[in-house]
């Protein structure tokens, strides 16, 4: 048996096939009644058209069934792909945020709070890492310097005093 997450692309590939196959068969039932209305003669109450007819009825019913069940499972996996892809992102953050709290007494304010603005960039989708990096360190230096030298509230300095 294989993981689900090996699983989801086999699927959404069946379901794109399946959406592609009701397009098929839409499109030979249109054929096939066009080629039907084409055909006379018979004077009975059945004529030769009954038979083609009712067959591109059903291939076009058929079709259209087809890709509406195909068209809302691609919608459901998209939506339980994106929501399992946001709950990922919501844990990794509570990570982040009891990391921060676990090694602000050791670590310093600046190192963690440069960690944490980083990694809360990363995970809402900032697009450079090092340019990330860079703004959570002067983002976590410039926090420090205003509560420490003009405010005077003494954040966690950490072994580099700052």
């Amino acid at each position: 048996m294989t993981a689900p997450e090996e699983e989801a692309p086999d699927r959404a590939g069946e379901e794109r096939a399946g959406l592609l196959l009701g397009l098929v068969m839409i499109v030979g039932a249109g054929v096939v009644l066009a080629d039907a209305a084409t055909l006379r003669g018979g004077g009975g109450p059945v004529g030769p058209a009954a038979a083609p007819a009712l067959v591109g009825a059903l291939l076009g019913a058929l079709g259209v069934a087809l890709c509406v069940r195909s068209r809302g499972a691609l919608r459901t996996m998209s939506a339980l792909r994106e929501r399992s892809a946001r709950l990922g992102r919501l844990a990794a953050l509570i990570a982040a945020l009891i990391a921060f709290a676990l090694l602000l007494p050791f670590a310093g304010w600046t190192l963690c709070a440069t960690g944490l603005f980083t990694a809360a960039a990363w995970l809402l989708g900032a697009p450079h890492p090092t340019r990330t990096a860079a703004y959570g360190f002067a983002l976590a230096g410039t926090v420090f310097l205003i509560f420490d030298g003009l405010i005077g509230l003494i954040l966690p300095a950490g072994p580099w005093g700052f």
